[in-house]
């Protein structure tokens, strides 16, 4: 990593809604702390035809909105003086030239061209920027998802951005490894000699991996139908915090040897093909219930979705991985729009006790266990069973709390303002190599082909519950029990 001082943030899709909930907001709050470089340029790119005034005049509106009670205006006016707008068509060679008047020759200054659009203007997009001279050796790419709909389309994506980008150039995006509870479970586990030698099979009984999410598909109707809960979450998501948890030690932070590891774990996960893929996914679509004490529709009656859609909201998997740390150990992994909480958490059961000289504790369904959750806050508790207070001993079950926000007072980084950090540094530890992607996909690939190829409906499940019965089944099946169920 090096000091950046000069840097040309390129962002299109300026107009959008990641830009304006999430970018935007993280680069300001970067430039409050004193993190965003003092010679850094902003440049938002859309088609629409504004000026940069009346694109700021809807970015402060946003922004204002999105930052709450951190939004301080003097500080945006400071930092609106970074920002330029730019009309540009990502699809017409012509447009580019008004960009490449407004970034100049300055080679010498750090370029991120941030992709927050279609992938489907990927390629056209980087052979535009090649064409106006846009791309030298210090000029990055920042790729969002979904990186295509399956293995081949992900392929064609990255063959024709890597004509003009280097792999040590693109950074595909996954906004929760940002997140600061993932990577406190890097340190937790290989910053300390305490966990290590429990985190494997003989000491691991499952391993649970929930994001949940209360919200439907909203204005996201159109995109989400051609989705679906698969491609847009356990491909990427889930799956990175999969191998987070599972990875072995690497012999460095260093981006590649963080990847390699990660790499390891997503080849050596058991596929899912034939019968198992009824009876190790469950897959579901919400219908009307309520939400937050509100009714809300079910997803047929969304806007933008067809009456006879069988795209999934819900996805539940039961995985395993063929290694010598983890092999009999269940992965379960689960996610799902219109929840009945907000939350995403990663939780390690481990084994019981051989025996207990104390006999059954007053709650036989729990074991240790460590949460690590994400959303709504950011803790890590570890489980454990302690004595009942009175005269006589009695277990009952415990938790040591580690609350972020409560043990260091300071604030956090949100997910992008780490991952923006990193990206202007040239870190990309945090980022998805291309063959890690195409791992992912190469596994999930094989369980959509049955969904389709059965012909099966989603399985339903009321807006505001955890989601299908055949969910809790899919643990049942193995005596356990998802974590809200304890």
């Amino acid at each position: 990593m090096r000091d950046i001082k000069e840097l040309d943030l390129v962002l299109f899709g300026g107009t959008g809604d990641l830009v304006m909930r999430k970018l935007l907001p993280a680069l300001y709050h970067l430039q409050k702390d004193g993190l965003l470089p003092g010679g850094a340029r902003i440049v938002a790119v859309a088609r629409e035809t504004l000026d940069t005034p009346a694109y700021l005049e809807t970015a402060t509106r946003n922004c204002e909105q999105y930052l709450g009670q951190d939004f301080d205006a003097a500080e945006w006016a400071r930092f609106c003086e970074r920002v330029d707008y730019l009309a540009i068509d990502a699809l017409e060679p012509a447009s580019y030239a008004s960009l490449a008047q407004r970034l100049g020759e300055a080679s010498a200054r750090e370029r991120v061209y941030y992709l927050s659009t279609s992938p489907s203007l990927f390629s056209a997009t980087c052979r535009n920027l090649a064409g106006a001279g846009l791309i030298h050796a210090r000029s990055r790419v920042v790729l969002e998802k979904p990186l295509g709909h399956d293995l081949a389309s992900s392929r064609q994506i990255n063959d024709e951005v890597g004509r003009y980008f280097g792999e040590d150039q693109i950074y595909r995006i996954d906004h929760y490894l940002g997140k600061e509870p993932v990577q406190n479970l890097l340190a937790l586990r290989f910053g300390n000699a305490l966990f290590e030698p429990l985190w494997r099979r003989e000491w691991v009984r499952d391993v649970q991996i929930t994001v949940a999410e209360q919200l439907g598909v909203e204005s996201r109707g159109d995109f989400y139908d051609k989705a679906g809960a698969m491609r847009d979450m356990v491909q990427n998501h889930l799956l990175q915090l999969l191998c987070i948890v599972a990875m072995e030690p690497p012999a460095s932070i260093a981006a590649d040897a963080v990847r390699d590891e990660k790499l390891k774990i997503l080849r050596a996960l058991r596929p899912i093909t034939g019968p198992a893929v009824s009876t190790r996914t469950v897959r579901g679509q919400y219908r009307a219930g309520a939400s937050g004490g509100q009714p809300v529709p079910g997803y047929l009656q969304e806007a933008g979705i067809p009456p006879d859609s069988h795209t999934e909201t819900f996805v539940a998997i039961k995985a395993e991985l063929d290694t010598w740390r983890w092999a009999g150990v269940p992965f379960y992994l689960r996610t799902g729009k219109r929840m009945q909480e907000k939350v995403a958490e990663i939780v390690i059961n481990f084994r019981a006790v051989p025996h207990s000289i104390f006999g059954a504790p007053a709650d036989t369904a729990h074991t240790n266990r460590m949460v690590i959750q994400m959303q709504p806050d950011e803790t890590v508790q570890l489980h454990l069973f302690a004595k009942q207070p009175g005269d006589v001993i009695q277990l009952r079950p415990v938790h040591l709390n580690l609350d972020f926000a409560e043990t260091f007072r300071t604030r956090r980084l949100e997910a992008y303002e780490r991952l923006l950090m990193d990206v202007m540094r040239g870190n990309l530890t945090l980022f998805v190599r291309r063959d890690e992607q195409e791992a992912a996909w190469s596994w999930v690939e094989p369980i959509m082909d049955a969904w389709q190829d059965g012909g099966e409906a989603p399985k339903p499940y009321t807006a505001g519950t955890w989601g299908p019965a055949a969910a809790s089944a899919l643990l049942g099946r193995d005596g356990f029990n998802w974590h809200e169920e304890l």
